[in-house]
């Protein structure tokens, strides 16, 4: 890419990340200036202003990139604004988990970003759909929709690791395990107390592999689910992940498909999108195929589980 073709768009969520991602955001921007691109930086006011910056600059011929800095719910509205369009992009990972960026090989360093940008290594993004919110990395329906409902009601601006500690435990002792009933590509494949993740991206939470074969061009969704009655269920479960065993047990079930649908049996259930409150169940889940193009570090794969915690800690 050279300063020839048009504008940088960059979009920035302000109020997300530490100080460390702040200064990242910063220097790759300088980086772009002293090569001589026009970048054009616009400040976040809310996820449905991040849309509205990407939907204009999806449609200016004149602009030649979109980079968004800020979380996985900023990166989702920005990605849900280009959709349907040719234009290019490329996240700066400044949220507190960064699933996506951290999918596509992104990480806190700028030689990273660096590269991605000039190495011009372009790869198709699927989008997935629950209702008529869009998702990128992760859906999930049981305790973690509870954790992150429960979060949402006191959440005032950035988060950090430690703010899901006590919703985690609050939610552990409290979560009575409500049924669903899955179906895939119009096959029931569970109907059952259980945790049902539906994943664009491999990674969840501090690099957890639940959805360990997803491919995020592929076209497909993945859906990991576990048979779940108790928190003693809850426990083992989270051990065989840990562990990357989880769809080897016999109370998992591991599909892929283009359509799913995930219905509460008798009780409310819960639902998270990139780790954000999602719609009320039930749930129509699809996936468009290869909606997006991005930039990638060539070559780069996604941290494991060691290299997030790494991370965590400093």
């Amino acid at each position: 890419m050279n300063p020839q073709d048009g504008y940088i768009q960059y979009i920035i969520n302000p109020k997300s990340g530490a100080s460390s991602g702040k200064w990242l955001v910063s220097q790759f921007k300088d980086h772009l200036v002293e090569k001589g691109f026009e970048v054009r930086i616009e400040f976040t006011k809310s996820l449905e202003h991040a849309c509205e910056i990407a939907t204009k600059a999806a449609v200016d011929y004149q602009c030649a990139l979109v980079i968004g800095a800020g979380g996985d719910g900023t990166l989702r509205e920005i990605l849900h604004g280009l959709e349907g369009t040719n234009k290019l992009f490329m996240p700066v990972p400044s949220g507190t988990e960064n699933l996506l960026a951290n999918e596509l090989g992104f990480d806190l360093h700028l030689h990273t970003l660096v590269n991605a940008f000039e190495a011009g290594c372009i790869k198709p993004l699927d989008i997935g759909m629950v209702n008529d919110q869009c998702f990128m990395s992760i859906a999930g329906f049981g305790f973690d929709g509870a954790v992150i409902d429960r979060i949402s009601h006191n959440r005032t601006g950035h988060i950090s690791h430690l703010t899901y500690f006590w919703p985690i435990w609050r939610t552990f002792w409290e979560h009575d395990f409500p049924a669903v009933r899955v179906v895939v590509d119009d096959k029931e494949i569970f109907n059952d107390r259980g945790l049902v993740f539906v994943g664009n991206t491999s990674r969840y939470a501090i690099g957890l592999s639940i959805c360990k074969n997803a491919d995020f061009g592929d076209g497909l969704l993945d859906v990991c689910i576990f048979r779940c009655h108790d928190q003693a269920h809850l426990i083992g479960h989270s051990i065989n992940v840990i562990f990357k065993r989880h769809t080897k047990s016999k109370n998992a079930i591991y599909a892929q498909g283009k359509s799913i649908q995930v219905t509460p049996v008798d009780s409310t259930v819960f639902c998270q999108v990139d780790g954000d409150p999602g719609p009320q169940l039930p749930a129509n889940i699809k996936v468009i195929p290869q909606a997006i193009q991005v930039l990638v570090p060539p070559g780069a794969k996604p941290a494991g589980l060691r290299t997030r915690l790494k991370r965590i800690i400093g």
